[in-house]
């Protein structure tokens, strides 16, 4: 796994031992090409802005087996938007979400070499005030 939060990698590597976890990004992945069994993304591809969604796409098909699947899932809407936040749970913060519908991010994965294979939508639940989205798409064969 990877997260840019050192904070998040450490209390993952104290909850799962055996596994392997380091601080990255996921839009610079530091791993060989074709060598990842799949990825899944949740509710991050929400802070990274439309311009570097296809890298970022393009990014995970370098990672992929051929055939090997990814599962972005993200709060969406009917319509695209932004929000900044300066604050968050208290802490002065610099946050920034990306709200897309999920045409565009298909678009966006769509330009990174990636196909879709489904796609699913989920009204909101409880306290949530977003419907949320789930594509999985996958490295085309043979590419």
């Amino acid at each position: 796994m990877t997260d840019l939060s050192p904070r998040m990698v450490a209390l993952a590597r104290e909850a799962h031992p055996g596994l392997r976890f380091h601080v990255g990004s996921m839009t610079d992945l530091d791993l060989p090409s074709a060598t990842l069994g799949g990825i899944v993304a949740l509710y991050s591809v929400i802070h990274v802005p439309d311009a570097h969604l296809p890298s970022l796409f393009a990014e995970f098909r370098r990672v992929l087996l051929p055939g090997a699947p990814v599962l972005p899932a993200f709060q969406s809407g009917e319509e695209n938007g932004t929000l900044h936040l300066d604050e968050r749970f208290g802490h002065a913060v610099s946050l920034d979400y990306y709200w897309r519908t999920p045409a565009t991010v298909i678009g966006h994965l769509r330009k990174g070499g990636l196909e879709l294979t489904a796609q699913v939508m989920r009204e909101p639940e409880g306290e949530e005030k977003r419907p949320r989205a789930l594509l999985l798409a996958r490295r085309p064969e043979g590419a």
